[in-house]
């Protein structure tokens, strides 16, 4: 008989190893050593990630392939700012490509890549770095509890 028990709202340990679609590594847990921890269905994960633990088995390996929307979406063009550089002391020494974390009025910090400069304005991209890109994940379940 199947056993047809979700993982969902368990904490569960899994190693994964994640990749693009050209095959370059972006994140191992592997190479780490300690496989991830967290509740399965939480939306502490991405949603294609979740999706896929939910219903593994203990000792299950498993490969998947999520599009931008399953992963960390696409890029909101909202999410790009570009200021004034007198607007922002010390930006004039940011340089393009550079990974900053701003702090709103509220005291929020968002990561931000810088993504343009010109002589009088500095422009942010505040959406995710892996916006827009498909993902691969091979999945192994370790453990799950509760």
């Amino acid at each position: 008989m199947e056993n047809m028990m979700s993982n969902e709202n368990k904490k569960v340990k899994v190693h994964y190893t994640g990749t693009f679609n050209d095959g370059t590594k972006f994140d191992s847990s592997y190479d780490r050593g300690t496989p991830l921890e967290f509740v399965c269905g939480a939306g502490m994960m991405i949603k294609g990630f979740d999706e896929a633990v939910k219903d593994m088995a203990v000792g299950d390996v498993k490969d998947i392939h999520l599009m931008p929307e399953e992963a960390y979406g696409m890029p909101d063009p909202r999410n790009i700012l570009t200021i004034e550089l007198t607007q922002m002391p010390g930006s004039e020494n940011l340089q393009v490509g550079q990974r900053i974390v701003l702090s709103s009025g509220d005291g929020q910090q968002f990561p931000v890549k810088v993504t343009d400069k010109t002589e009088k304005t500095i422009t942010f991209d505040a959406n995710h770095e892996m916006a827009g890109k498909e993902l691969n994940f091979k999945i192994e379940l370790v453990s799950v509890e509760g």
